[in-house]
Formats: C-alpha cells, structure tokens, sequence
C-alpha cells in the first residue's frame, strides 16, 4: 500500500509554536496504520514549503496527501475545498519574502479543487464532537500556497490531495483567541487521515455557505 503523506507548518510571524505542525509530529507518533504514514513539519516560506513537498512527493509517491496548517483565527477545524493561484501576503514569511499579486504556479489553472473527501472529514469531526466545517478559502499565504502545489503536482494521477486549517491550541494562542484542546487538534488530524483512507468518495451533503 503507498504511503499517507501527512504535513504541518512550523511556527511563524514570532509566535512561539504552531499546532498543525504539534498535531503531525503527534499523530506521526501514536500511528498504528493500516497505511504507512510519512510524516513532515514545513518552513513557513513560499519556496522552501513546495520545494520540500515536492521532494517528499517525489520520494514517497503517497496515494494520500494531507497538508495542514494554522488558521489563527478560526473556531473550528476546516477541511478546504478550494485552493487558487494565487501569492498575496499580508505578512513576510519566514524567509522574508512577501508576494503580492503572484503565481504559486506559473501558467498553471486559477484554481483547483481538493481531491480529498472534505464534507466526509467534517462530518467525521463534527461526529466526534470536534467543531468542524467546509472552509472555501484557503487564504492566499502559504498555507494555499501549499495546496495549491500538492493538487498540481498531483493533477491526473491516483494521488488525492487537499489541506486541513487547525485553530489554536488552547494556552498556545494570542489571548482571546478561538481555541481548541490540543488533544482535540491531535484527533482531528489523525480522523482526517483515516477517513481519507476509509472513503473512496465525499459524502454527497451540504457544505455550501451565505458569505
């Protein structure tokens, strides 16, 4: 069986930790497969993460690509549906570069959709008791960056691939921000990957917003 590639970030813009790169080392830890989980922590730059990624693409061949990352200002986990091509930051990342109005991939699509089972992973969440919805907007740093590199890497393979934002860790965010349990971020990871796993197609449900 080909390998689950399962990636966090680092922390970033000065903060002290980051927990989808916690959750991954963590459930790298506690996995009992059935699939061989291929665990990686990403810089926080736009270069340095799909470099990485597509060496560890190219290394593993993964029939699953999870990628997670911090979404600080969310109150949930949200699977993304959608990642475009697009480079705008508000901040510098941790190398210092800051695009505006670029590429990830030039002349590639304006957008690709998840290959994951994102409704299937929410509702797996929500049935745990983990707060969960479809996200549509994977931002435009390198969190999007990312997927966005994962799905054309992988475009017209068997590969699926998709991203997964966590909120903070509880006691690890700024003060008054939306937090989970890091247990909780933990579970959620670890139930993103086995329902990728499990499903062969996404649950045919609701996931739209009003925004």
């Amino acid at each position: 069986m080909p390998p689950v590639l399962l990636t966090g970030f680092e922390p970033f813009a000065g903060d002290g930790t980051n927990p989808s790169g916690d959750a991954v080392r963590a459930v790298g830890e506690r996995w009992t497969g059935p699939a061989r989980l291929v665990t990686e922590v990403l810089p926080v730059t736009f270069d340095g993460a799909i470099a990485r990624l597509a060496v560890l693409l190219d290394e593993h061949r993964p029939d699953i690509v999870v990628a997670t990352g911090l979404a600080g200002g969310r109150t949930a986990v949200t699977p993304e549906r959608i990642a475009v091509n697009l480079a705008d930051a508000r901040i510098p990342d941790n190398a210092g570069y800051r695009p505006q109005d670029a590429a990830v991939v030039e002349g590639g699509p304006a957008a690709y959709f998840a290959t994951l089972p994102v409704k299937a992973i929410s509702a797996a969440l929500g049935a745990a008791g983990i707060p969960s919805t479809v996200s549509h907007s994977a931002g435009t740093f390198v969190c999007n960056a990312t997927m966005y590199a994962a799905l054309h890497a992988t475009a017209g393979t068997p590969t699926r691939a998709g991203f997964v934002h966590v909120p903070w860790a509880a006691g690890t965010g700024p003060v008054g921000a939306s937090a989970l349990p890091f247990e909780q971020i933990v579970d959620a990871v670890e139930i993103a990957v086995r329902v990728c796993l499990d499903a062969d197609a996404d649950l045919s449900i609701a996931g739209g917003d009003l925004s």
